[in-house]
């Protein structure tokens, strides 16, 4: 069996996933837009870490499918998907909790602590922007967030099909 050093295999599967996909470099807007996602830590499969990012009139999924940090804003290298896909996702945002936009905690909970994984949320309009990594446990996060955190995983999930 042929062994190759580690740089020559990452380079080899960059190289081919570049290759596989169609979609052009993505510029990604200014404009008001959510980030939204689950990842689960504990997990096998390209599932376990899904975030998108919904704008005024596209949706996007990141490529890259990393862990988020509690530390700074999800770093995604986005392509964008089709409006079927926009169309079934659009009205997040019509769920989106204000009083969210009033919390000083960037972590709400454990997330992923005990494997039952956390979501990331991300928001931007005008000068506001800002990010939470919300705990799936709703036992550890405020009731006023539970609709919106059932809505984000059903759109993940809708999405998905």
């Amino acid at each position: 069996m042929l062994k190759l050093p580690l740089p020559v295999i990452l380079f080899a599967n960059f190289i081919s996933l570049a290759s596989c996909t169609q979609n052009e470099e993505i510029t990604l807007s200014d404009e008001a837009f959510i980030v939204f996602g689950h990842f689960y830590g504990m997990c096998i499969g390209e599932s376990c870490v899904e975030i998108f990012r919904l704008e005024e009139e596209r949706l996007l999924e990141d490529i890259n499918d990393l862990y988020p940090s509690q530390g700074s804003f999800y770093e995604g290298n986005f392509v964008e998907l089709g409006d079927d896909k926009y169309q079934l996702v659009n009205d997040l945002m019509d769920f989106f909790p204000e009083g969210l936009l009033e919390e000083s905690k960037i972590q709400h909970g454990c997330p992923d602590c005990a494997d039952q994984g956390g979501l990331y949320i991300e928001y931007k309009s005008n000068e506001i922007h800002k990010y939470w990594i919300l705990d799936q446990s709703k036992a550890s996060v405020p009731d006023y967030m539970h609709e919106f955190m059932d809505k984000v995983n059903e759109k993940i999930d809708i999405i998905n099909e």
